[in-house]
């Protein structure tokens, strides 16, 4: 981002190559017209309005992710051609950075979904396949993933929700907390134990036993709809087994969480991008002891350490999804350091952005106050700063053989 081009919008702003995709401009577009003009009206009722959910159906941005050959997350199956994966995967990315820019609350909508598809995708049977997935790309349907409980955050194995079987399925009984687009999702994917471990089932929203609770009075991200699910020997049939029982935690969640990770960490981007642009106009505009602001030295400071995290987190996205369209043995480890980097670039972005606009930029209805809510919880949504941190040493030491 060249400070001496402040005008650039986060829609026009150059970016190296790879990173141009195919349908950047569509993606720009919807999120700008379609998106952005209910980023307020969407904080405040905590809400995503069903026209804006009706845009993004209409635009494709529920399939985004499972075509041209490319599935957010997967690293199994038959070889797509490397460019059309690479393109589709580039793809995918900027439209959660587009969306980002203009509502994390809405990129948050789309991460979930994606991130419950990517293991249904991959996890599924042919016959769940053929049943779920043209409902999820239509966008008729929306998907979330269930996994987190009162008592359980990163550590999925020691999930508490029961699965009993019974006579032609499982019986689920527990809590699940904190779930975003519960308010709101129509299949979730959830993680509960059984006696081979934790285990991956499709749970419908309808199903007899299921009771979901709305969360109210969020710092940020207002609109992820979320909620606690309450599940009381809710029934569920065989066939709603994902993948096998035991895998639920060592792969269904795995898969969702690196789809998430990353996309979220092009949410952060846009998120950063839109602080940025503001704090780059304001400095501009924001006359102070005879001169523009931005011509001190201390707020340049600011700018330019803003300019630099953003490049610096687009092009660990943009490195980290190549390495997932071309499945790299290091692309869980990409997406998951693009996340750690990017949830807390997006932070001392919008702090800074934030400082530079003054008072301006604390009111409770200005866009500077709900970029900086929206940027604090993205260290806590898809592992904590701390966990990640944990886990991304433990990758790096797992490649280093001592002899």
């Amino acid at each position: 981002m060249n400070l001496s081009t402040s005008q650039t919008t986060a829609a026009q702003a150059p970016c190296q190559a790879p990173c141009q995709a195919p349908n950047l401009a569509h993606w720009e577009t919807l999120a700008q017209v379609e998106v952005a003009p209910f980023a307020s009206q969407i904080d405040q009722q905590a809400r995503v309005p069903a026209q804006v959910i009706s845009a993004l159906r209409q635009a494709g941005a529920f399939a985004s992710g499972f075509t041209g050959g490319f599935t957010a997350g997967a690293t199994a199956g038959p070889a797509a051609d490397p460019a059309d994966a690479l393109a589709a995967a580039l793809d995918h990315g900027h439209m959660h950075q587009a969306l980002g820019a203009a509502s994390a609350s809405v990129q948050g909508v789309l991460n979930v979904h994606h991130m419950g598809g990517s293991a249904l995708a991959k996890w599924s049977s042919k016959a769940q396949k053929s049943h779920w997935m043209p409902k999820l790309l239509s966008g008729e349907i929306c998907c979330a993933i269930a996994m987190t409980e009162p008592e359980v955050g990163s550590d999925i194995s020691a999930v508490q929700t029961q699965a009993r079987p019974v006579t032609g399925g499982y019986e689920l009984t527990g809590q699940k907390a904190w779930i975003t687009c519960g308010d709101f999702a129509d299949l979730f994917v959830v993680i509960a134990r059984t006696e081979a471990g934790p285990t991956a089932f499709l749970l419908p929203k309808e199903t007899p036993g299921l009771r979901i609770d709305p969360i109210e009075g969020m710092l940020g991200c207002r609109g992820y709809m979320m909620a606690n699910l309450h599940l009381e020997a809710a029934f569920l049939p065989e066939d709603h087994l994902l993948g096998r029982p035991g895998f639920g935690a060592s792969h269904v969640a795995v898969t969702g969480l690196e789809a998430g990770r990353l996309n979220l960490a092009w949410g952060c981007v846009g998120l950063a991008e839109a602080a940025c642009q503001l704090a780059l106009r304001r400095a501009k505009t924001r006359q102070q002891f005879g001169a523009a602001i931005g011509d001190f030295q201390l707020v340049q400071q600011l700018l330019a350490r803003m300019a630099t995290d953003i490049h610096a987190a687009r092009l660990m996205c943009q490195s980290a999804s190549s390495a997932r369209a071309l499945r790299q043995m290091d692309a869980a480890k990409q997406a998951t350091m693009a996340k750690y980097f990017a949830s807390q670039m997006v932070g001392h972005v919008t702090r800074d952005a934030q400082q530079i606009f003054g008072a301006e930029g604390i009111g409770g209805n200005s866009p500077m106050a709900l970029y900086y809510r929206d940027s604090r919880i993205m260290e806590v949504i898809e592992g904590t700063t701390q966990v990640l941190e944990s886990l991304i040493a433990r990758l790096a030491l797992s490649e280093v053989a001592l002899s």
